[in-house]
């Protein structure tokens, strides 16, 4: 019997949905595979030439396969629904946690503790190594465009007051922060791929922390010497100091305060004023200032609350795989922290307690903070739910049956099927988390006769395609370009080849992985 990864069988115009309801095709095959292409292009079309929103042109893009493959009008929009309703409730309470545990990380100064106690404590030698742990950390709870803003000042000032090469120091903090979000929950593009694909959490969780840590160390300080010297740059004047006022001089940077995530939490949890006089000989004073330094967390406080839900989601993981018959009162306790909403809301619990009224912010601060933390993800949860109605249309018009059957029949890995998907739309449209969210619709399918720990290896190759060759059409592209002050070609030999790096090693990783699980 041919092995699910690279199986082989009879074509069939049917797919189980959820692993149970039969569903039958809504038309022929030809009408099938022409509706989900065109779906797909008409979503690209949009993104990319006509500039539209990925919620709009996801949901166009969704209903109309429905149509063109054979269902009636309200029935493709009832599908698109019950997919984003379901995907919302699986994915978008997570994601909103989440969101609000890096606010407080970052308002109540936890990641500037982590950051400073780290790079204080590394030789020079060592400080590639050490900016790569400080982005997977601040990775790790982090959405991808509010790690990058907050790691950039502290690349530039490691840079100047170590005097090392910038791009030792950039890329492996860039490498951190990129895979992370490519490989490891809670961020939205795995998240969304578990829930599609219907992964185990904790699994995907465990083999995504194991891939990473290859990945960076290949993608990232090693390949930070070769980048030194293709782009031997300086260090940029964005930042005078972290959070200060002076302006930068790099074109899209801004002012300090004005770029730095952190400058409102720092000014709400300033602690009172103490009067510093400085004398002149014979003591006669010249002036007198008043001085106000920022509370923080201890660094302890900090690390503990980035791995409290990581801890909890892999104890829950490793008990089910060792002991999976075990029952009784810890075991019902250690399944329910170990629940992913459970283990993100405790980690913004701690994150409210202890970061922020720990670390000096009074409840008007916290409040303010809590708020401004969703509407930055309002886009991303739009955006998800989409992906999760393309994939529910996919299974109720039977097209997910006849790709499955396609890749079965082709006997090429599943795996490597599901990174090209992803590494295609990628390309296409410059978003991971679009890459992300239709590569686990056509191949949820094709994860029902997969095991646990198989499934959890799709959604990493899903999530290695979807960070592939970033270039000109991807918001990330022009962020690190004008932050560094590089020109286009400098972007492509450092920026686009890291992430191509992080998504062939994150393959090769799956690839290995399924072998020895195969």
């Amino acid at each position: 019997m041919p092995h699910p990864l690279t199986a082989s069988g009879p074509v069939t115009n049917t797919v189980l949905a959820a692993g149970t309801e039969t569903v039958k095709a809504a038309g022929t095959v030809p009408q099938l595979v022409i509706a989900a292409l065109a779906g797909v292009v008409v979503i690209i079309v949009l993104i990319t030439w006509l500039k539209i929103h990925p919620f709009i042109a996801l949901t166009i893009g969704a209903i109309g396969v429905g149509i063109g493959a054979g269902l009636a009008p309200a029935k493709a929009v009832e599908s698109f629904g019950t997919g984003f309703g379901d995907t919302m409730t699986s994915v978008g309470i997570l994601v909103g946690l989440g969101s609000m545990f890096g606010k407080m990380l970052v308002d109540s100064g936890a990641a500037d503790r982590v950051v400073d106690t780290l790079v204080r404590k590394s030789s020079k030698a060592l400080l590639p190594w050490t900016m790569a742990l400080i982005g997977a950390l601040i990775g790790l709870p982090m959405f991808f465009e509010v790690g990058l803003v907050l790691l950039i000042p502290i690349i530039v000032l490691v840079a100047k007051r170590s005097e090392v090469p910038v791009m030792k120091i950039a890329v492996p903090a860039l490498v951190g922060l990129s895979t992370m979000h490519a490989f490891v929950p809670p961020h939205p593009g795995p998240l969304v791929a578990i829930s599609t694909v219907g992964a185990n959490l904790g699994t995907t969780l465990a083999f995504g922390i194991v891939l990473a840590i290859p990945v960076i160390i290949l993608s990232g300080p090693l390949f930070a010497t070769f980048a030194a010297r293709w782009v031997p740059i300086p260090a940029p004047d964005l930042f005078g100091s972290r959070g200060g006022s002076e302006s930068g001089s790099g074109s899209g940077g801004g002012s300090g305060a004005g770029s730095d995530p952190a400058h409102e939490g720092r000014q709400a949890r300033r602690g009172r004023p103490s009067q510093d006089t400085a004398s002149l000989p014979n003591d006669k004073s010249d002036f007198t200032r008043t001085i106000t330094e920022p509370r923080s967390p201890s660094f302890t406080v900090a690390l503990i609350g980035i791995l409290l839900p990581v801890v909890l989601m892999l104890a829950a993981a490793i008990r089910e795989a060792t002991v999976p018959d075990a029952s009784g009162t810890w075991v019902g306790l250690l399944d329910f922290l170990g629940t992913p909403m459970i283990a993100i809301g405790l980690a913004a619990l701690y994150a409210i307690v202890f970061f922020a009224i720990g670390g000096g912010m009074d409840r008007s601060a916290v409040s303010k903070s809590l708020e401004s933390a969703l509407p930055p993800v309002a886009g991303v949860l739009l955006i998800v739910g989409a992906g999760g109605g393309f994939k529910q249309v996919l299974i109720d018009t039977g097209i997910g049956g006849v790709i499955a059957d396609a890749v079965k029949d082709s006997g090429v890995s599943v795996l490597l099927v599901a990174w090209v998907v992803s590494a295609l739309v990628r390309v296409a449209t410059g978003s991971a988390t679009v890459a992300t969210v239709t590569a686990a619709g056509i191949m949820a399918p094709i994860a029902q006769g997969l095991s646990t720990p198989e499934t959890s290896l799709l959604v990493l190759a899903i999530g290695a395609g979807s960070v592939f060759l970033s270039h000109v059409n991807d918001a990330g592209f022009w962020l690190v370009k004008s932050y560094f002050n590089m020109t286009v070609g400098q972007t492509f030999k450092t920026w686009t080849v890291l992430e191509c790096l992080i998504s062939v090693f994150g393959l090769l990783g799956v690839l290995l992985a399924g072998v020895f699980i195969s």
